[in-house]
């Protein structure tokens, strides 16, 4: 969105002002030269990011919004002067603002407060457009066609300060009229008599005249209401006598003396032109039907007269009249068919008048409000055509004189915070601390001090009460430091890592000038300033960590100090959420799921859990929880980490069984050449393996689950399920599940797996190694093959150790019980041979179930050496103890 500033308005008519948007969806305040509108040139005169489409540029004001804490802020700018936030009384919270005028150095605003929902209140500003009081309530307000607010408020034309506005009272809208600014307002007597000469009882509170205020958009038609500034007194309007405004029973009303009085002139809605000054109103029916007629009346409306403008009835789409207030020439625009071209009919009144006004056609006519002429401070005559002489005005001479009123009450509106009590006093609001209007006045120096009043902007009255009620100058009283705030330039608690933040400090009272101030971002950075003034852009600063930052600013005069903490969430963007957990698991036995970042870092975070049948989520701020699986069969469990305004989710599947086996599987070093590390090349290569394993050993798949790992070298992991078919029988036992172990053992153990990444490219699939136990061990287990198992592990040690210690001779009287050695083991003791190998494996086989431990020495290989012990009885059962190393065997 762009404007360029009014001509006339400043000092500065080239300067361009934009609405920009940021990549990342924000919206900024810029400005630049005509002549120099590049990126390098541009100024940012408000600090920070703006709402969208909130930028207004109009007259000597530029506006924006800014929305934090859910609540809307609004800054004004007046002539092109540093931003100011815009006061309303405390308790107003804004939800809605629309400027209505920025005329004669004053802002006109309807705002929709908390508490509303079909009305506004009116509020109007002092000069600068900071400080707003409240002049009118629940005004009426409703949607146009676009969906655009339309709020039910009419500025006449001609006559400065006043305003016609439809209030709602106990769910009946009612006209009100204001000649001073919304100082004062007033119903609108009804006319005395109906169109055809009747009385009309209408006597006030009771009934009065209501006006429809709504403007015409279409610029080919008049609207509903009207006003011209070449004819300051005549109003037309459409509305309704009675107790409350109506949409049925609507005529059409004339004023001739600015609102004081009204005269019904139609029954039924009509557009009015003006033509000559309004010496001459033109009134053509609102109708959908064809017509050939219009009215004209040359007295401000008290007669009419019918003509006809065409010959044919015509459709009409709109009017037009030709440039200038004094013209008599007027165009008709229609078709006579729905299916004929638009015709266009140009009238000229012209002909009606035989000569020019002179200066005794004229009267004076004194502007006043129900006989008093003093109106915003001054007594204004006007000059206005004697209604009986048909003659051409010609070029409009505006008021004829005008002289100053002396200043009274009436002249003086409440000041901001003050509010007007039943006797006519302004009185301090329960909320408004007088006090804090010298907030920014340094020792030493000024400041006005209200007297709780304020003359109305534009009011040109002179001496009476003016000095009574005028602000005094006062000398600035020292004060200390009350009401500091810390807080982001955009109203957030977070900020994104490496890029800058701005922090606005506040101070309610105190002496902005003599204030030393030191801000500690937290990070180990700190900064001072000698006073507020020097920070009226705000503080920039950039964090490159991440993390909750104390930020502290501490303020101190010779008065006293105070101090502000500001918690800010410094954030990166999280782009990666992996969630890691087991493949299977068992039945009853708890489960871990963690929350893999990426990157690892990126602020406070929420984590939200589904798992299992639960229909409600579990809500952590740890990316890690633990829980158990009561059923067999395939869970889903998902992770959403919701980061700032960024939510993301990962979801995986795990298998639950009461037992299996699982065994790693590693690779041909050749597949790392081609494994991307992403999770959808790993399903993909899992399914491929699940595939070969199948085909090469001829289990079924729904015994076989295989999970390609992360990382390199590429790794995977084999689970043999205890597949059961649906009707609950035929589930495989643990022998079985032992047996098909084995079975895929061998068959990886003799290279028999293996798979075609591409043509020409064989990945072989073999055992990574023989664990002492499954990777989840899920079978029955009692105390007594626990400690079989320690005594195992304690045995091979001891056996390992005397390796070492003779230098590699296998020699193991030493640590094995003699009797319990075959005689070939015994005799190849005796011959205390030394064994110059690399590798010796020991396998232990215990209740049937194999173990295996490798054992590197530091010797050279040589090949065709094999010494063996076969088998070691033990009191707590058999065991069977292979040694390999070498060529002979037992």
């Amino acid at each position: 969105m762009e404007f360029r500033s009014v001509m006339g308005s400043n000092k500065e008519p080239d300067l361009v002002h934009l609405e920009a948007r940021t990549v990342d969806g924000h919206s900024q305040y810029l400005t630049c030269r005509m002549q120099n509108c590049t990126e390098t040139s541009r100024n940012k005169p408000f600090p920070g990011y703006i709402d969208p489409d909130s930028l207004i540029v109009q007259d000597d004001y530029v506006f924006v919004q800014l929305t934090s804490g859910g609540r809307p802020h609004y800054y004004v700018s007046y002539r092109r002067n540093a931003f100011a936030q815009m006061k309303l009384p405390k308790y107003a919270l804004p939800k809605d603002m629309h400027v209505i005028s920025t005329d004669e150095n004053q802002v006109f605003a309807a705002v929709q407060e908390w508490n509303q929902n079909d009305t506004y209140n009116l509020y109007i500003s002092d000069t600068r457009g900071v400080y707003f009081t409240l002049a009118l309530e629940n005004v009426q307000s409703s949607r146009g066609p676009e969906g655009n607010v339309m709020i039910d408020l009419y500025e006449v034309a001609g006559i400065k300060g006043m305003f016609l506005a439809n209030k709602k009272i106990d769910n009946q809208v009612k006209t009100f009229i204001t000649y001073n600014k919304g100082r004062d307002w007033h119903l609108l007597q009804g006319p005395d008599t109906d169109l055809r000469g009747d009385p009309v009882h209408c006597l006030l509170p009771y009934c009065s005249l209501h006006l429809h205020l709504k403007v015409s958009e279409n610029p080919y038609t008049s609207g509903i209401i009207a006003s011209r500034d070449t004819a300051p007194s005549i109003i037309v309007a459409s509305g309704n006598i009675g107790s409350e405004l109506s949409d049925s029973d609507i005529s059409m009303f004339v004023s001739s003396d600015a609102g004081n009085t009204w005269r019904q002139i139609f029954e039924e809605e009509h557009s009015v032109l003006y033509l000559d000054q309004g010496g001459v109103l033109v009134a053509m029916k609102h109708t959908s039907l064809p017509i050939r007629h219009l009215w004209l009346s040359f007295d401000e409306g008290r007669s009419w007269s019918k003509y006809s403008f065409t010959s044919i009835p015509l459709f009409v789409d709109g009017v037009l009249g030709e440039p200038g207030e004094e013209t008599l020439i007027m165009t008709v625009f229609g078709h006579f068919s729905h299916r004929s071209e638009w015709q266009l009919v140009k009238v000229d009144y012209k002909s009606i008048f035989d000569r020019r006004c002179a200066e005794e056609d004229y009267r004076p006519w004194q502007l006043h409000s129900q006989g008093e002429a003093c109106i915003m401070g001054a007594k204004r005559i006007y000059k206005k055509r004697k209604s009986e002489r048909k003659c051409m005005q010609g070029k409009y001479a505006g008021a004829m004189e005008s002289e100053p009123c002396v200043c009274t009450e009436a002249d003086f509106d409440c000041d901001y915070g003050y509010e007007r009590h039943s006797n006519g006093q302004c009185l301090p609001a329960f909320w408004f601390n007088p006090s804090s209007l010298s907030k920014d006045c340094s020792l030493g120096q000024s400041y006005l001090n209200s007297t709780g009043y304020r003359k109305v902007v534009s009011n040109n009255c002179t001496d009476g009460v003016r000095e009574q009620y005028t602000a005094k100058p006062q000398k600035c009283p020292g004060k200390a430091p009350r009401g500091l705030r810390i807080v982001t330039a955009d109203g957030k608690l977070t900020a994104e890592q490496g890029h800058n933040v701005t922090l606005v400090v506040q101070l309610e009272e105190g002496d902005v000038q003599r204030t030393f101030i030191q801000v500690d971002f937290g990070d180990g950075i700190a900064v001072s300033y000698v006073n507020l003034s020097s920070m009226e852009d705000g503080i920039k600063h950039v964090y490159h960590n991440v993390g909750i930052f104390r930020v502290t600013v501490q303020v101190d005069n010779s008065l006293g100090s105070d101090s502000a903490v500001l918690y800010l969430h410094v954030t990166c963007p999280l782009e990666h959420v992996h969630l890691s957990l087991p493949f299977v698991t068992t039945k009853n036995k708890e489960v871990n799921a963690t929350a893999v970042l990426w990157p690892s870092q990126v602020g406070t975070l929420t984590y939200v859990w589904w798992y299992g049948n639960n229909t409600e989520p579990l809500i952590t701020l740890e990316g890690s929880i633990s829980f158990k699986f009561t059923s067999e069969g395939m869970n889903t469990i998902t992770v959403q980490v919701s980061a700032g305004n960024a939510i993301l989710q990962d979801t995986k599947t795990i298998a639950v069984y009461e037992e299996f086996r699982s065994l790693r599987l590693s690779f041909s070093p050749n597949l790392d050449d081609y494994n991307p590390d992403i999770p959808e090349w790993r399903r993909d290569i899992s399914r491929v393996i699940k595939k070969s394993l199948v085909a090469a050993t001829g289990v079924p798949g729904q015994h076989i689950l295989v999970a390609v790992l992360p990382g390199l070298p590429t790794a995977a992991e084999l689970f043999v399920l205890p597949y059961q078919d649906p009707t609950g029988e035929n589930k495989r036992s643990a022998e079985d599940l032992e047996q098909i172990s084995e079975l895929l053992i061998h068959k990886l153990n003799l290279n028999s797996v293996h798979f075609e990444l591409k043509p020409g490219v064989q990945v072989l699939v073999h055992a990574a190694h023989l664990t002492a136990a499954p990777l989840v061990d899920l079978t029955p287990s009692h105390s007594g093959s626990a400690m079989l198992m320690l005594l195992t592990v304690v045995f091979v040690g001891l056996a390992v150790f005397v390796i070492y210690k003779f230098k590699r001779c296998v020699s193991l009287h030493p640590c094995l019980p003699r009797h319990l050695l075959p005689d070939r083991f015994r005799s190849i003791c005796r011959s205390d041979v030394r064994v110059p190998c690399t590798a010796v494996m020991v396998s232990v086989n215990v209740l049937g179930r194999s173990r295996g431990l490798m054992f590197m020495p530091r010797c050279r290989m040589r090949k065709n050496e094999r010494w063996s012990v076969k088998s070691v009885t033990l009191k707590a059962g058999p065991i069977s103890l292979r040694l390999n190393s070498g060529g002979l065997a037992s």
